[in-house]
């Protein structure tokens, strides 16, 4: 037997265990694990955690009686896993976009939170509520563009509205508000008012232009397109019915191109709200007359008709899309209680309104400018 070299001391010694010389560790405090005998070439040992070991002493493997991985072969075979391994990588760095992506989504919804799986959060837009499109939109937006027209002749005083379309203050209205008017007074929105003078007038399409004396830096209205309205749009009427300055009334469009007629002057007691009793806002329709008598010069234009509530005092108002433009300018009703020419007390809309195109009105603004009357 060969002597040991190393010095005394150089290894731990352990207890004798039976006949030893102290020379082996103590047993294990279990019966070492048994090798499961598998497929060829495989063995498989039981065993508690330990990581990397493939065999011998019992405590190797990769959890409590999971098998071990068999041992990768060298060479082209580790080669060749490589680009499963790859794929692998891109797999889990998409897995990563893909979650860091959801995570804004749900950042930008109002959806994601913290923690939460990103298969949950649910991608959408933002919609802001606004009052666009709406009546009370549109009744804030262009309600301070309409006017109150107060009109004195010697037939009495009558009342109408008007529409803002220069800040200096040119408005237009209906012929026959300001008719025979000696003097015209305008109320705007904030309760100031201003002397009015006529600039031109059309009577033979019921249109007029007057300009606010010392007027400036007012709102205007938006005038639209009458050419790309339909039947069933929703639209909205602001005017100053009986005087109740800044009404907002709204309704559908009923139909189109309804040939309506009315008076060309103030023989036939066309005045809004006239004192002194008489017939409001005559016209005719289907050869039929309408709340008194249009009297023998009258004129005839195609107009918007709507069911929007419009009332004598409503006359050279606006009518309004729903995208705060104006469509036209209304122009006439029916009333029941006054068809007959009786008198005026009691007459309200009963849903059938007319309106002078707005396309109308642009077209002659030029002559009504230019100081031409009819």
């Amino acid at each position: 037997m060969t002597e040991s070299q190393r010095p005394s001391g150089e290894y731990p010694m352990y207890p004798s265990y039976g006949n030893g010389d102290a020379a082996y560790p103590p047993p294990p405090a279990h019966q070492p694990a048994q090798p499961i005998s598998t497929g060829p070439g495989t063995t498989v040992w039981p065993g508690s955690g330990g990581a990397g070991h493939s065999g011998g002493d019992g405590y190797g493997g990769f959890g409590q009686g999971l098998p071990q991985p068999a041992p990768q072969p060298s060479g082209h075979g580790r080669r060749a896993k490589r680009p499963v391994a790859l794929l692998a990588a891109v797999a889990v760095a998409a897995a990563v976009v893909g979650g860091v992506t959801a995570t804004a989504v749900g950042q930008f919804t109002g959806t994601g939170s913290s923690g939460t799986d990103s298969s949950s959060v649910i991608s959408g837009t933002t919609v802001s509520q606004t009052s666009a499109g709406t009546v009370a939109g549109v009744a804030k937006a262009v309600s301070p563009t309409i006017v109150e027209i107060g009109a004195t002749s010697t037939a009495g005083e009558s009342t109408g509205s008007g529409v803002i379309i220069t800040s200096d203050g040119e408005i237009v209205t209906n012929n026959h508000v300001i008719a025979g008017a000696s003097s015209i007074k305008v109320t705007l929105s904030t309760g100031r008012t201003y002397t009015a003078k006529v600039v031109g007038t059309d009577a033979d399409k019921d249109l007029a232009l007057i300009d606010l004396e010392g007027a400036s830096g007012l709102k205007t209205a938006t005038l639209g397109d009458s050419s790309g309205i339909k039947v069933g749009d929703q639209v909205v009427a602001i005017g100053s019915p009986e005087g109740l300055t800044g009404t907002v009334t709204s309704g559908i469009v009923s139909a189109l191109n309804r040939d309506v007629t009315v008076a060309k002057d103030s023989e036939g007691g066309q005045g809004q709200g006239q004192q002194g009793g008489g017939s409001d806002w005559p016209f005719e329709f289907g050869g039929q007359q309408f709340n008194g008598d249009t009297g023998n010069s009258t004129t005839t234009y195609k107009a918007i008709q709507t069911d929007a509530s419009l009332n004598p005092g409503n006359s050279g108002g606006a009518l309004i899309s729903m995208n705060g433009e104006i469509i036209g300018i209304n122009s006439a009703m029916y009333s029941a209680s006054s068809s007959g020419g009786s008198s005026s007390s009691g007459a309200g809309s009963v849903g059938l309104g007319f309106a002078i195109p707005v396309n109308t009105l642009k077209a002659d603004l030029d002559t009504l400018r230019a100081g031409n009357s009819s």
